[in-house]
């Protein structure tokens, strides 16, 4: 499996800590960076103030993006993401508890990759996260 780093982009410190525990029961060992609102992932993508040290911060090979978030939305992070000439091939995948048509249709107008609704059983996200593993660390190419 790749080592790219995953960022994990979401307010809610419950849902961190279960993507955790899942990606590490999944047997993912990819570096996971998290960051709890848009604002922050703006500044951790653009390498700014505190996220300036890629050694520390390394750019993500695939973003998890949650779509209600403080400062920023995920829809505003997203539509950033896509004006940067060195972001715009990174994976986005909007990890969100939102099944709302227009929101899914807005997330993809935006450039977002996939469209991911958080299941609310911890089984229904173990399966979630093997198929992510399987599809986007293990089969998927990423632009060089």
């Amino acid at each position: 499996m790749n080592s790219i780093t995953i960022l994990y982009v979401e307010d809610e410190e419950t849902d961190v800590m279960l993507l955790q525990h899942v990606l590490a029961k999944a047997g993912i060992s990819n570096p996971l960076q998290t960051v709890k609102d848009g604002k922050m992932a703006k500044d951790y993508l653009a390498g700014d103030g505190r996220f300036a040290d890629r050694s520390a911060c390394p750019l993500p090979g695939l973003v998890l993006l949650d779509l209600n978030l403080p400062y920023w939305s995920g829809f505003e992070v997203l539509e950033w993401i896509r004006q940067q000439p060195q972001l715009r091939r990174l994976p986005v995948l909007v990890f969100t508890s939102s099944s709302r048509p227009d929101d899914i249709a807005r997330a993809y107008d935006a450039g977002a990759n996939a469209y991911l609704v958080k299941p609310n059983a911890l089984a229904e996200l173990a399966s979630l996260v093997l198929v992510l593993r399987d599809f986007w660390l293990l089969h998927n190419r990423l632009p060089g």
